[in-house]
């Protein structure tokens, strides 16, 4: 990366910091959109395969993009395809808490009689229910925003929507963002779509529903948060590309907050491309949000997911260097994983060593500086009614006792630990992640993709890591190696016949039950 690109990196890393430490971080409602809708490109449009045309929900988002531009399908008829899909399955799933089928009815209807406004015209969506969500309910899965109805769309709900995206419903998610989905009391809900009759199967969280909801084609696409791990660990989980991008890149105004310095919106998608697309909608400053402002512009994202190919083989549109760390390559697929990538035309695997102090820098002491930011908005709460935060109370109260001097020793520690992840990179362009936490302490982006699956059909996903404001590279990468494999293109079978799922379904409380240490040692 150039030394002005780092030095904007760590600047604005310290200022965001600063801000939490002297409260100022407490999130405005969401401006007026500005910027207008994005331009996309022809890239975005993609001819479908043809198995994928007895079916509207097996279309990605690039391929009923292009069907609805050229007449071939009604947002009317992708809109009730879904609905069919969740009134089948969804009492298995429990991906959704609340479905909007009249409104995306509605808007399917008026997206027919509107100019085209983009591949996202038509596009049902599910939407996390931590983003605000005009005039619909809008929890976080807790007891503390069960009654909370929005005045207005999150900044990239708005953005979403002025794209021409509908949205479907809101989706299940850890209580506050902190775990698997499940109720505020620890009841389980939402199942992996590739296991819904093993509740114990992870299904990946805390954007749970979305996951689900995605690879159990209920719908097209969908958002989510990361603070650590919540959208690379439910993609990875389930067969999806999901892509954290920088902190900053997506506006958080109209987000209810877990942690000021590590909050990330971003897209849960089935391909890369769909992702690129889903991320230049949300992506943008917004006067609402000041970690948006500043950065340097949205790269070509459409054009960075699109594959190269010369002489019918496939290249990588840059020449990228893919650090592999120490003990990366501990299995079978991720053994293939990085054969496969080698293989690829402009990719070249480069060994790197982890930063010094890794284990320590990246351990659970500094991680933890985190639940102050946490628990900071939430003081009232704490101070009037415990119940309100259910079983994920204690990781609340750590948050609250944490000393003042562990929480600054620990931000010194965050920018000693960005400099030699920045240092990192003099090595290579990309590196392979053994896991999120890291880059979700830095405000780095990643992207989680498939990669196989085990023994017993399970999804196996891996983790790129990159510079700052790189996610075009991130993409590019991700494009290029599922050009060469087809795991993103598998989905999972129907939990039951369909009309059977309601019958089928045992009750919620008998899938089990995460007490308050599980939460606590899961915790995002």
């Amino acid at each position: 990366m150039t030394r002005t690109d780092r030095r904007l990196f760590l600047t604005r890393t310290a200022a965001i910091t600063a801000a939490a430490v002297t409260g100022t971080a407490a999130l405005p409602a969401p401006a007026a959109l500005a910027g207008g809708i994005p331009r996309f490109g022809a890239g975005a449009y993609v001819r479908p395969r043809p198995e994928a045309l007895a079916d509207p929900t097996e279309l990605t988002v690039a391929e009923a993009a292009w069907m609805i531009r050229y007449g071939k399908l009604k947002p009317a008829e992708l809109v009730d395809a879904y609905l069919s899909r969740i009134g089948a399955f969804d009492p298995v799933y429990q991906a959704f808490n609340t479905v909007l089928a009249d409104g995306a009815r509605s808007a399917a209807a008026s997206a027919a009689k509107k100019r085209h406004t983009g591949p996202l015209h038509g596009i049902p969506l599910a939407i996390k229910d931590n983003y605000w969500t005009a005039g619909v309910r809008t929890t976080a899965n807790s007891y503390l925003f069960k009654d909370f109805v929005p005045p207005s769309d999150a900044t990239a709900v708005a953005r979403l929507k002025a794209a021409g995206a509908i949205v479907l419903g809101k989706t299940q998610m850890g209580p506050l963002a902190t775990t698997r989905a499940t109720t505020p009391d620890g009841r389980i809900t939402t199942v992996n779509a590739w296991t819904p009759a093993n509740p114990a199967t992870d299904p990946g969280g805390s954007s749970t529903g979305t996951a689900t909801a995605v690879a159990g084609r209920m719908v097209a696409s969908g958002t989510g948060t990361q603070t650590g791990g919540s959208i690379t660990a439910p993609s990875n989980a389930q067969n999806l590309t999901g892509l954290k991008p920088t902190m900053g890149r997506v506006s958080l105004a109209g987000i209810i907050p877990l942690s000021y310095t590590r909050d990330h919106p971003g897209p849960l998608a089935r391909d890369a491309l769909d992702a690129a697309i889903m991320l230049t909608a949300m992506a943008g400053e917004d006067p609402a949000d000041p970690r948006t402002q500043g950065l340097p512009p949205v790269p070509d994202l459409i054009e960075a997911a699109t594959p190269v190919r010369v002489r019918n083989r496939v290249r990588a549109r840059w020449n990228t260097r893919v650090g592999v760390l120490p003990g990366y390559a501990s299995t079978p697929e991720r053994q293939a994983f990085l054969a496969a990538l080698d293989a690829v035309d402009g990719v070249r695997l480069v060994d790197v060593p982890f930063p010094e102090e890794w284990d320590l820098l990246t351990g659970t002491a500094f991680n933890n500086v985190r639940l102050p930011e946490r628990a900071e908005p939430f003081l009232p709460y704490l101070r009037s009614d415990l119940r309100g935060f259910g079983v994920s109370v204690t990781g609340w109260l750590q948050g609250a006792l944490l000393g003042g001097n562990e929480f600054l020793t620990g931000q010194r520690a965050k920018l000693v630990l960005l400099e030699r992840v920045l240092d990192l990179f003099e090595h290579c362009d990309v590196v392979v992640q053994t896991g999120p936490v890291p880059f979700d302490i830095l405000g780095l982006p990643e992207i989680g993709f498939p990669i196989g699956f085990t023994a017993a059909g399970v999804p196996i996903g891996t983790i790129l890591g990159g510079e700052p404001y790189r996610e075009d590279r991130l993409l590019s990468v991700v494009a290029a190696y599922q050009a060469v494999t087809d795991w993103h293109r598998r989905r999972p079978a129907d939990p039951v016949p369909a009309g059977a799922a309601a019958r089928s379904l045992a009750p919620t409380g008998d899938r089990g039950r995460l007490t308050a240490d599980e939460v606590a040692a899961q915790m995002q």
